[in-house]
């Protein structure tokens, strides 16, 4: 599993630890968690909650008029290296 999928799946175990089960999805450039939050959640839950999430390189609240809450988490892969691309061997 790729970095980013090991660090999706932590952020998902903390959720889950909170009380708020979440899913893990691979892409090809990003690994994502969402997870549905209830209305009921407490402020010092929320503030758990955004501790986790912060861990992530983008995250956001989906909230829909039907009060569907989905918080979601992303983790982008890392660009693997190609060696000194640009280097003294490089033409143009």
């Amino acid at each position: 599993m790729p970095a980013s999928g090991v660090s999706a799946a932590a952020i998902a175990a903390r959720l889950f630890d909170i009380g708020l089960p979440a899913r893990v999805e691979e892409h090809d450039r990003y690994a994502s968690v969402q997870a549905e939050v209830p209305e009921s959640l407490s402020a010092d839950l929320w503030r758990e909650v955004l501790e986790v999430v912060a861990e992530a390189d983008r995250f956001g609240l989906l909230a829909t008029s039907l009060n569907d809450r989905t918080l979601w988490a992303v983790v982008h892969k890392a660009v693997p290296t190609t060696g000194d691309v640009g280097g003294p061997s490089h033409q143009r």
